[in-house]
């Protein structure tokens, strides 16, 4: 068996196949295959191998902000995926209308330029119709053009999504809710086509909350439609979600015959819409998910979903429920929020009943009416009626035909959709029938009654909403004639006054009613709101218009928000040379727009206002006029007059001066001369930069050649070289072009680069012998090289696979030939070469660190060959060496070299030494140097970034050490200020000023003045050596206070009362001094302080740091700090690490394993007695500092078993190992640990004999004291019960105690129990 492991949207190439053994319907298939997808030609379009590239590119990266918890970063992406998954789909489908495909193109490449810019890749230009353009067969200033156009794009859809943005989490308390409803069948046996009507409806207020779900069935079962019935109710609030009940209600209507079961089918008349049935079921349950209601006759199947989102958000989370075939069903009314933008111009209209005169009929009428929509000319409007969502606009609408019922209750709703321009013109027009159920007779029947109703009224308001009764009338068809009728009681009380103003007009007995519902962001219903929209109509009533403005229902103006605050500037702006209207305006502004906010009613509408501020707002000199109306209101606030404008105004100061900020902003943008000055420029640079990249790239070698030869004076051919490199090297480091512009960058530099190479020849054949050499032009010339090839935009190790492919396969890695190109002009200089030591030691230094390894290869030995030139000149090269060292702390610190890169340093210049006569030996000795200081360089360099505090310490210790082992003190002091600053973060305060007492060690007692490098901060300066001396001293006092470290603390201070007592005789700062060293010494005696524990650590195994690896140190824990607590740190920093269980020493095979064991216990100071202690009775006090500080030597004491285990006395054969480890440098010091330097083992046998004389004889002195001390005995007695439990876990540090008194290895009596031994102790 064999597997080929393939991703999703790998590239199969099936070689080769040959058949085989018959197997499961057909063969064995032998493939060779070439998974690569190299040199495979597919038949995808090239868009959707774009797609493909780019989902496989996207989503490295997207597992990268995964594993990081970038999560806002990971949900953008991913859908962004998901969109192009879909749309490539759709493309793979083909079954896309051309101009659907065109548009998609245009999405599927506007999402990936967008993408690529928000992860930081690389912008792709294309051309008009998205396709990508080709470098070579396009021009440089085409491409500007093209990343231009591109970066307008993604700087619009970043703004519009930021906007978008901004508003959702504005919206976020305010939800819009959707209803999603799929029909999953329709079972009824009608025999007749069927219209099904869904809306919802409130039974409690016995009114319809929706407009209606219209779907049509036939008479014979269509599977096609079962997945197609899909509606999503729209704009439900958090009132909706309140109601008491909701319910699903469907209305089902026939098409056919008056009566369902009449025979004689020919002679009826059919068309005719018939009610059928209704049913209901209670939806307003939440834990709903699928709900499924049987009617009694038939039955309709739904599933029901709440969405959270407005259609445009739905469309966006939930394309596999809402797509562009499902239909959308909007509310009776408004949502909850209107966003500035947001228009809508509905009419609803509902025909609700009717009271008809059977005339001379035997019978009650069959009354159909019909509705049209009409123009002032009487002119029917087409396709502007909808039945409800889902089905297609219509011409006129007939009603429901009741059979001879005198009072018709339709209750049938109908939404007008017109154009808002053509709303003040059209009206509606209404005729009635009787519809027989013979065809014969019901073509005879004719109308009736007419009635119709403006949707305008005479003072330019829409129809206002609610019942209205209509006249019908007889016999009027004359559009001019019954336009000049009232058309109900609305417009007239006296219903006989038709007939007294028109001769021969009949007004009917007969009554109908409608009730209208107008849903319209332009059309208002309130007189005073439309004298202030349309207040240029009647400028002399603008001031009336404005004070009634503050009368109008809070509910119409936030309806109409973004036009009444449009009209309020609008008449700021247009009046901006007077002061007439600025108050009422301000007013009207306050009230009418802002004070709503404040309205607990009206508080969902914040996030439009500031919507409308950040979106739609465009007064950009509104600001100068709102602040001197505020300022008014302030100025006047005392004055009866206007305190209560005042203080409203007060109350609204928070959206004052927002839109005071915004105008301001907007004033600025538009009109700021410095901000156009600078686009102004950039778009010249730009310029500027293509159109001579453009030339450059048409100039061969002779346009070169005769364009230099144009220079007769060789004065006038050095400045134009010389200006030449300046410039492209300021455009190389200024970037002119941004980074993701990788074409126009790739294009500029393989451009730069042959010019760079047609100069060079200039250099060499013209500037290269002694009399006519021009130093400043060959350095500038190196700089400008070094430059090139050190740019980002060339280091391909940053860019991806994909990216770096593309760029080496179509550029070549530009960086190797012009290192090539540095290298030979370097050993054309001849016997120049040595007036470039050391100047160009860092720039060749710079580019021996770019990680491609030809390069290095090529370039390293020119250090070699610096070495040669200062030694031959100078007899050593000491400059070499110093500037070598110095920039590779730079270097290495800010990023570059590798180990590969020392390794490569390390043979290519010991191999050039060692053939040297002269320089192998000094030679080899700078390598050896430079090899530590790299080691030590990339170890601090791997470890800063790290959160482990103490690891980053050590890095920094390793390399202060060296330096100062190299002598290098101005780089010795920044590492030792850097280990300062980590101990001031940890709070290290004693580490911290052992640290600093190194830098004052540097200094001394001197008038001299300071060397530049000794002042390397601000905080410690001084002018001469003992000023600067002094400041440290007093800084490192504080420190040593702050740690308890006292003693230290003395010692300084003792130094310094010396120089103020003998050397500058500074009595106030020797008298302040000598308190301060009182103070300490009073602290000694009298503050207790807590004993540091100590700690071996050993670090075994590979998986360790090159610094730890190996190796133990002695740590000391900080104050209270238990090994439990040690411990837990200690793993904490290593997650990987195994803690070894054994104290033993490690074994060569745990040191060569790949893993991390730790091996961690406590280990005991060995205190040295001073020579001024001895034979004096000293203060426990005093003597208990020395005893765990100022300590190297520590010892453990291992207890060892002599043969085997005794079953009745487990101690008859226990020996003591003691093992003795000594430290490089005393703890405490500059870090809280050190590495331990020698270890001594003391065997048990040897052990026991020789060294008990020498312990017995301070026994007397230790006895004698005890007659003294027996009284205080029994006052210690009680506390002994208490303290028995814990003795036996405490046995090994007593034995560790008896070491003092006896022999360091003599075993434990048999018979002497853990208590007995403590007592002996004492």
């Amino acid at each position: 068996n064999q597997q080929l492991p393939l991703q999703i949207g790998d590239t199969v190439h099936i070689l080769e196949s040959s058949e085989g053994v018959d197997f499961f319907e057909g063969r064995y298939i032998f493939l060779v295959i070439n998974k690569t997808g190299e040199g495979v030609i597919t038949n995808e379009s090239p868009l959707v191998q774009e797609v493909t590239s780019t989902l496989r590119e996207w989503a490295g990266i997207w597992r990268s902000l995964f594993v990081s918890g970038n999560t806002k970063m990971v949900h953008q992406v991913m859908d962004m995926m998901h969109e192009l998954i879909d749309w490539r789909k759709q493309i793979l489908s083909g079954t896309l209308p051309l101009d659907e495909l065109k548009e998609l193109k245009q999405k599927v490449t506007s999402r990936i330029d967008y993408g690529n810019s928000k992860l930081g890749l690389d912008q792709v230009v294309r051309d008009d119709d998205g396709n990508i353009l080709d470098p070579d067969k396009t021009s440089i200033i085409s491409l500007l053009r093209a990343h231009e156009s591109t970066m307008r794009q993604i700087s619009s859809r970043r703004a519009q999504e930021e906007r978008t943005s901004f508003l959702q989490i504005n919206l976020a308390s305010v939800h819009s809710h959707s209803l999603f409803v799929a029909v999953r069948n329709f079972v009824c046996i009608i025999g007749e086509e069927t219209e099904v009507f869904m809306s919802l409806y409130d039974p409690t207020d016995s009114s319809f909350i929706s407009e209606n779900y219209l779907f049509r069935w036939g008479k014979e079962l269509d599977i096609n439609k079962l997945n197609s019935l899909r509606v999503v109710f729209t704009d439900l609030g958090s009132k909706e979600l309140k109601r008491e009940k909701i319910c699903l209600v469907c209305q089902v209507v026939r098409v056919g015959y008056m009566d369902l079961k009449g025979t004689n089918t020919k002679k009826s008349t059919s068309g005719l819409r018939r009610s059928f049935g209704v049913a209901g079921m209670n939806i307003s349950c939440s834990r709903i998910k699928y709900l499924i209601e049987r009617l009694i006759d038939f039955g309709v199947h739904v599933s029901l979903k709440m969405l959270n989102g407005d259609i445009k958000q739905l469309r966006q989370e939930f394309p596999h429920l809402v797509d562009r075939s499902t239909a959308v069903a909007r509310k009776l009314g408004f949502p909850e929020i209107i966003m500035p933008g947001d228009v809508r111009n509905d009419i609803y209209v509902t025909l609700l009943q009717g009271e008809f005169d059977k005339g001379n009929k035997t019978t009650q009428k069959n009354v159909e009416v019909t509705m049209s929509v009409c123009d002032e000319d009487g002119k029917i409007l087409e396709n502007v009626i909808y039945l409800g969502a889902g089905s297609n606009p219509l011409k006129e609408y007939r009603s429901v035909v009741y059979y001879q019922i005198k009072a018709p209750l339709w209750s049938e709703t109908v939404k007008v959709a017109v154009p808002i321009e053509d709303v003040y013109r059209i009206h509606l027009r209404f005729h009635f029938r009787h519809r027989s159920s013979s065809e014969s007779k019901d073509r005879c029947e004719k109308v009736f009654g007419m009635a119709f109703v403006k949707l305008m009224r005479s003072d330019g308001t829409t129809l206002s909403d609610g019942l209205h009764e209509l006249f019908i009338y007889k016999k009027v068809e004359d559009v001019s004639t019954y336009l000049r009728l009232p058309s109900g009681a609305d417009d007239c009380s006296d219903v006989a006054s038709p007939s007294k103003m028109l001769p021969g007009i009949v007004q009917t007995k007969d009554r109908f009613y409608i009730s209208t519902l107008v849903c319209s962001t332009k059309l208002t219903q309130n007189v005073q709101l439309l004298g202030l929209l349309k207040w240029r109509s009647n400028p002399s009533m603008l001031r009336e218009n404005l004070k009634q403005l503050m009368k109008v229902n809070g509910e119409e103006v936030v309806k109409f928000l973004q036009d009444t605050l449009d009209a309020l500037f609008n008449i700021m702006m247009e009046n901006s040379e007077s002061e007439l209207y600025d108050n009422l305006v301000f007013d009207a502004l306050v009230f009418s727009s802002i004070r709503l906010m404040a309205d607990r009613k009206f508080q969902h509408f914040h996030p439009v206002l500031e919507a409308y501020i950040s979106q739609h707002f465009s007064a950009t000199l509104a600001y100068a006029k709102i602040m001197k109306v505020l300022r008014y209101y302030v100025d006047n606030v005392q004055n009866e007059d206007h305190g209560d404008p005042s203080l409203k105004a007060m109350k609204s100061l928070e959206y004052i001066f927002k839109f005071i900020i915004r105008s301001r902003v907007l004033f600025a943008q538009c009109g700021g001369f410095f901000s156009l000055l600078f686009v102004l420029c950039v778009f010249l640079q730009n310029n500027f930069v293509a159109c001579m990249t453009s030339i450059l790239q048409r100039m061969n070698d002779d346009h070169y050649q005769y364009y230099i030869d144009t220079f007769k004076n060789p004065s006038d051919l050095v400045d134009f070289l010389m200006e030449t490199f300046i410039m492209f090297k300021n455009l190389i480091g200024k970037n002119v072009y941004p980074s993701d512009w990788v074409i126009m960058n790739m294009m500029q530099n393989s451009v730069f680069l042959r010019a760079i190479a047609q100069f060079a020849s200039t250099l060499n054949k013209k500037f290269l012998a002694h009399s006519n050499f021009e130093l400043q032009l060959w350095n500038n010339y190196f700089h400008l090289a070094v430059a090139f090839l050190t740019q980002e935009s060339l280091q391909l190790e940053n860019f991806s696979h994909a990216k770096r492919t593309k760029i080496i396969s179509k550029y070549g890695d530009m960086r190797r030939s012009i290192g090539f190109e540095i290298r030979d002009m370097w050993y054309n200089l001849g016997p120049h070469k040595i007036r470039f030591i050391p100047e160009m030691v860092g720039p060749i230094l710079e580019m021996t660190l770019v990680p491609e390894s030809e390069l290095r290869k090529a370039t390293i030995p020119i250090f070699f060959d610096m070495m040669q030139c200062e030694f031959h000149s100078n007899g050593n090269f000491h400059k070499f060496e110093n500037e070598i060292i110095t920039k590779l702390d730079h270097e290495v610190e800010g990023g570059k070299g590798d180990d590969q890169y020392k390794a490569l340093f390390e043979k290519i210049l010991l191999d050039s030494c060692r053939k040297h006569k002269y320089l192998a030996t000094p030679g080899e000795k700078f390598v050896t140097v430079v090899k530590r200081l790299l080691e030590r360089l990339l170890d601090y360099r791997m470890i800063m970034n790290d959160e482990n505090m103490e690891d980053r310490m050590s890095c920094t210790v390793n390399l202060l050490n060296f330096y100062k082992e190299i002598e290098r003190q101005e780089i010795y002091i920044r590492y030792l200020y850097k280990l300062h600053d980590l101990h001031l973060q940890c709070k290290n305060y004693t580490e911290a000023g052992f640290t600093l007492q190194l830098y004052a060690n540097l200094l001394y007692w001197s008038d001299d003045q300071c060397a530049p490098h000794l002042n390397f901060r601000g905080t410690h300066h001084g002018s001469t050596q003992r000023e600067l001396k002094e400041n440290l001293y007093n800084q490192i006092i504080d420190y040593f206070d702050k740690g308890k470290m006292w003693e230290e603390s003395i010692v300084l201070c003792k130094e310094l009362v010396t120089q103020y007592e003998e050397q500058i005789f500074d009595y106030e700062q020797l008298s302040s001094i000598l308190r301060r060293q009182a103070q300490f010494y009073e602290n000694i005696i009298k503050v207790m302080r807590p004993k540091a524990d100590y700690f071996a650590v050993g670090y075994y195994g590979q998986g360790f740091p090159s610094f730890m690896k190996n190796k133990m140190f002695i740590y000391r824990g900080k104050e209270y700090e238990r090994r439990e607590d040690f411990e837990s740190k200690l793993l904490a920093q290593f997650p990987y690490s195994e803690k070894m269980k054994s104290t033993s020493p490690a074994e060569n095979d745990l040191k060569q394993s790949p893993g991390q064991k730790l091996q961690c216990f406590a280990v005991q100071p060995i205190f040295e007695q001073r020579t001024c202690f001895q034979n004096k009775n000293v203060n426990d006090q005093i003597l208990s500092f020395y005893k765990r500080n100022r300590v190297k030597c520590f010892t453990y004491s291992r207890p060892i078993r002599k043969g085997e285990k005794d079953p009745e006395n487990e101690f008859a054969n226990m020996w003591i190992e003691r093992t003795t480890y000594t430290i490089e440098y005393e703890l405490p010091g500059i870090l809280r640990w050190f590495e331990v330097i020698s270890t001594s083992t003391v065997s048990p046998l040897p052990s026991r004999v020789a060294p008990l004389p020498s312990r017995v004889s301070p026994l007397p002195s230790r006895v004698s004291p005890l007659p003294s001390r027996v009284s205080p005995l029994p006052s210690r007695v009680s506390p002994l019960p208490s303290r028995v439990s814990p003795l036996p876990s405490r046995v090994s540090p007593l034995m560790s105690r008896v070491s003092p008194l006896t022999s360091r290895v003599y075993p434990l009596p048999s018979r002497v129990s853990p208590l007995t031994q403590q007592r002996i102790d004492s």
